[in-house]
């Protein structure tokens, strides 16, 4: 493309890329690898473009992190041989297509996903979702700036759906509207990701959470039941902050209630950071032009050194089994892959290295309506370790809180039988001192 100036000439060249969805997918040749921004940012008309046009495309890979688009057609049976996706998280609209073998996965760190769509998987082809140009020309990539900005620059085209319901944000989030090659104008609401009925044993979990951040704590939390359920229960916290991959609607009730100030945060000071958001039209629409909140890349948000830099750093994640050793399942269930691994170990490795800093992987004691534990002697064979047990930290159930760190290989199983589902702990401990020889004192069974 002619080098567009930026400082004029700009509306000249962004007006006359503007075409339509199934016009602008035809720039898409045999054989491109195409990058698809996920969650939030995924731009539907154009994705649903290439599913409407997908005859006329042969071995064309799609690669994203984490799709949330409604349909997914893109990844039904009938594209093999026209597209072919290859994910790094497996969501629950890419989960089934990778377990049949019609999509690939590639488990990566998230904060190398910028170098990665740099270098190995450096895409043809871009796709984007972003706001209007402002008066420079610059448009922001809204509430998910993650790693969408590395594939934009390497890429040989760039397709932009501009969506005027995409937040303007700040932090590193603006793309000049001269990088496009062709630009669709069509505005859709953006993926809404409601809070769920906190149970339970969520309530137990996010209490024992609770119990363990001080005053002044910079917190790191995701979305879903458990990180909702933390947070209901900091009501009562004084001068929080908010440093995270993402972050959903309980940031902004605990904002309201003035108990998120990012008083003592250090990387942003005074400010939240994040490299996307995910939750209802309310939060979306409080991100915009909101100079409180700072995206960034995720090679940026999560590198671990940085993440140390906060005060108290706080990582609460979640996890599927750990074992005896301390070993952490994140994303392998019956065999397959389920999720993936995300930032967890970003962000339990930078929390440790924080001054006053803890991890805390969560996780309900049982699953399959409590016939299974999920703390069990070990990681079934050929299961991913997405947390080694060197790594960790605090382990917590909604029978309490375990912290390994330090510990012997016989002190760990004894912190995590005593979190285990009562019912459990007697077949565990006996199964330990079969697999070890090791004698287990401090148990409790009920």
């Amino acid at each position: 493309m002619e080098d567009v100036s930026k400082a004029a000439g700009w509306r000249e060249h962004y007006e006359s890329v503007i075409t339509s969805a199934d016009e602008a997918v035809r720039l898409i040749k045999d054989g491109d690898r195409v990058f698809i921004p996920d969650t939030v940012n995924e731009p539907l008309a154009l994705t649903e473009a290439l599913e409407r046009n997908y005859a006329q495309f042969h071995n064309v890979e799609l690669t994203s992190w984490m799709s949330l688009c409604p349909s997914s057609g893109y990844m039904a049976p009938e594209m093999q041989g026209h597209f072919r996706m290859n994910a790094f998280f497996a969501a629950g609209n890419t989960r089934q297509a990778i377990q049949d073998g019609r999509a690939d996965f590639s488990p990566a760190f998230y904060q190398n996903a910028p170098s990665i769509y740099r270098t190995e998987k450096a895409a043809d082809v871009a796709l984007c979702s972003c706001t209007p140009p402002d008066e420079n020309g610059y448009c922001s990539l809204g509430c998910c700036v993650t790693y969408n900005k590395a594939p934009i620059e390497q890429a040989r085209v760039v397709i932009a759906q501009v969506n005027r319901n995409i937040p303007y944000t700040y932090g590193d989030t603006l793309v000049h509207c001269s990088a496009f090659h062709a630009v669709v104008l069509e505005d859709r609401p953006l993926p809404e990701a409601h809070q769920g009925r906190i149970n339970d044993v969520s309530k137990r979990i996010g209490a024992h959470c609770a119990q363990l951040i001080e005053d002044g704590s910079t917190l790191q939390l995701g979305i879903g039941s458990i990180p909702d359920a933390v947070l209901s229960c900091l009501g009562e916290k004084k001068d929080l902050g908010i440093y995270a991959e993402l972050f959903s609607d309980g940031v902004l009730e605990l904002y309201k209630k003035g108990v998120i100030t990012n008083r003592y945060t250090t990387v942003c000071p005074g400010k939240m950071a994040a490299g996307l958001v995910m939750g209802t039209k309310e939060l979306y629409d409080w991100c915009d032009h909101n100079p409180n909140i700072e995206f960034y890349p995720i090679d940026w948000i999560n590198n671990p050194f940085r993440v140390a830099q906060n005060h108290k750093m706080v990582a609460i994640n979640s996890c599927l089994q750990v074992d005896l050793y301390g070993q952490v399942n994140s994303e392998w269930m019956n065999g397959r892959q389920y999720s993936g691994t995300g930032g967890q170990v970003d962000f339990v490795r930078g929390a440790q290295a924080s001054k006053g800093g803890k991890a805390l992987l969560c996780l309900p004691s049982t699953a399959a309506g409590g016939s299974v534990s999920r703390i069990v002697p070990t990681l079934p064979e050929g299961t991913m370790v997405t947390t080694l047990r060197n790594d960790v930290d605090y382990i917590v159930t909604e029978y309490g809180s375990a912290r390994l760190k330090g510990l012997t290989v016989a002190e760990r199983a004894v912190k995590l039988i005593n979190i285990a589902h009562p019912a459990f702990r007697r077949e565990l401990e006996a199964r330990f001192k079969t697999m070890t020889n090791l004698t287990l004192e401090g148990i409790t069974y009920d």
